[in-house]
């Protein structure tokens, strides 16, 4: 274990920094070229540096990798767009923003609105000329994309359902302020996408947070609610576990160091689930919070890996120096030293589907959407038909970060209204006839647009879904909620590596198998098998099954039953 010294302080670094580091701090607070590459019409991409800061205005560029030959065979260049998230901490929306990104969506890009995995909305398809109106869009209705990618702090998520808890109201807004208090400083944004006049004193965006080097990769930030794992909250850098009693908020546990990326092929690299430090109570105010969290981002800034990229996460700079002299380091910087962890215990990491009614008598529905895409299609209407309730102004829109959405803050008269609709266009039915597995599925958008997919992910699941659901029925398992994610490459997105059974891309048709996450995801799963393809992948899961009907103890699930079978290689 490494203990640091001054020759690895970033001062010492600055001769070996990677590019991507060099980009940031050229880059005069995000400006970079920025408004020569949109000016630019003979491309429709913008710079290679300007690719690397656009990220950090919630962006990325990609392009359509299905026509990637066809354009190269005709010489032309590829088919670029722009994918654009929204920074929505905790996940929730009005109905009247709702409506608008409806709109927004049909006008500016492919029309399919994507729930994410961190709780928040993302279009793809749209053209160089079409971002700045789409900013300028979600602008009108107080939406932005500020920091919703890039190496800052990055969409912070709560626990999603108001039914779990008393004081969710309580512990949503503290996601809400976090996000504004992790914001860069830079007005770079403003100017760029909303027409802002320039300042003339930079002075005004001083950063003390990021400086001019930001983080060395991302940052993510969640606030879980026990009994409920429903956020994965262990699988972020800066995990806040709500300590209640009494329906009361007492503190917060705090967690640091988890992230799921890894790359194949490269041992150093790996998931790692977020270690609990300690405790901090809000009982006479909450400035201690804000300011170990500052801190723990802080240190990172100081410490992560800025030479190689794909070591520069909180987890490797933990592991690094160690959990003890992380958390002597958090101590100094805020002065303050960290309370003994409390008792906390995730039981379940669900979705409520269906109607759920919290304590204040208002009324929820979660209805199933499959990898999280909103469009209409020949099975269902879904888009419209929520485009009808938010037209109605009686539900607000929260969203999961297992990719669905909750009709929210339903008023008690308001409920047979909103039923109606739902019946109207089948999303109750729809609902109530996908499966147990299809219902705790989740993928990542893979191919075509992302540039990191070695495989399908969010195409192809459902499908193969169809094809295990029969097997679980010839074993009597189909009432099994066992938990099952699907990603195009190891980096992590549908968080592959805490569900019972991972599939991750390594080539077109190809995955590695993953199994033994427990059910509250508190543990993280192990590598079973390497490069399946579908046939090898059902007879393994058909072989699986059959051993867990037979073999397993009472009210063991999947998870459970594979790690006490050891089927794995780590």
């Amino acid at each position: 274990m490494a203990t640091p010294t001054n020759a690895q302080t970033p001062a010492a670094d600055a001769r070996n920094l990677s590019p991507t580091e060099r980009i940031k701090q050229r880059s005069d607070a995000l400006r970079g070229t920025l408004v020569a590459s949109l000016e630019n019409e003979i491309t429709g991409a913008i710079s290679e540096d300007d690719t690397a800061l656009l990220k950090f205005h919630g962006m990325y560029q990609q392009d359509d990798r299905d026509r990637r030959e066809e354009r190269a065979e005709k010489k032309l260049e590829r088919l670029y767009s722009f994918m654009i998230r929204l920074r929505l901490p905790g996940g929730f929306m009005t109905p009247e923003q709702w409506i608008a990104t409806h709109h927004i969506a049909g006008e500016y890009s492919t029309g399919t609105i994507k729930i994410t995995t961190r709780q928040t909305l993302q279009l793809h398809g749209l053209l160089k000329s079409k971002i700045k109106p789409t900013i300028q869009s979600f602008s009108k209705i107080h939406l932005d994309s500020i920091a919703a990618c890039g190496d800052v702090n990055r969409n912070v998520v709560c626990a999603a359902h108001p039914m779990q808890s008393a004081i969710h109201e309580q512990v949503h807004a503290y996601a809400a302020r976090l996000s504004q208090y992790m914001l860069p400083k830079t007005r770079a944004y403003y100017e760029i996408w909303l027409d802002e006049e320039k300042l003339t004193d930079k002075q005004e965006e001083n950063d003390p947070l990021y400086q001019d080097r930001y983080l060395p990769r991302k940052f993510k930030i969640a606030l879980g609610i026990p009994p409920n794992n429903d956020i994965d909250v262990l699988a972020n850098d800066l995990a806040l576990i709500a300590i209640i009693e009494n329906d009361e908020l007492k503190g917060f546990n705090i967690a640091i160091g988890g992230g799921l990326g890894a790359t194949h092929g490269n041992p150093d690299t790996y998931p790692r689930l977020a270690s609990v430090i300690g405790y901090l109570s809000v009982a006479d105010g909450d400035e201690k919070l804000f300011k170990a969290a500052y801190e723990i981002i802080t240190i990172q800034r100081d410490y992560g890996n800025r030479t190689d990229r794909k070591l520069a996460r909180l987890k490797y700079t933990i592991d690094k120096y160690g959990l003890d002299w992380y958390k002597q380091e958090l101590e100094k910087r805020t002065g303050f030293a960290l309370e003994a962890a409390r008792p906390f215990e995730f039981t379940d990491r669900v979705d409520y589907y269906g109607w759920e009614q919290n304590h204040q008598g208002l009324w929820y529905y979660t209805p199933f959407i499959e990898s999280g895409r909103i469009l209409d299609d020949e099975r269902l209407p879904l888009k419209t038909a929520l485009l009808e309730i938010a037209q109605t102004g009686k539900a607000n829109f929260r969203f999961t970060c297992n990719q669905n959405l909750i009709l929210a803050d339903i008023r008690k008269k308001d409920k047979a209204s909103i039923e109606k609709i739902l019946h109207k266009y089948g999303i109750i039915a729809h609902t109530e006839a996908a499966s147990a597995i299809r219902k705790n599925s989740i993928a990542c958008v893979a191919l075509p647009t992302c540039g990191l997919a070695l495989a399908e992910a969010q195409r192809y699941l459902p499908s193969l879904i169809g094809k295990i659901e029969p097997l679980l029925g010839q074993h009597g398992l189909s009432e099994e909620k066992i938990i099952i994610r699907m990603t195009g490459c190891p980096n992590g997105c549908g968080r592959p590596y805490t569900a019972e059974i991972g599939l991750v891309g390594t080539a077109p048709g190809r995955y590695n198998m993953h199994l033994g996450a427990d059910h509250e995801g508190t543990r993280l799963n192990r590598l079973y098998k390497e490069n399946l393809d579908e046939a090898t992948i059902l007879s393994e899961l058909d072989l699986l099954f059959r051993l867990y009907k037979k073999e397993r103890a009472t009210g063991e699930t999947f998870g459970d039953f594979a790690l006490r079978q050891r089927w794995y290689k780590w």
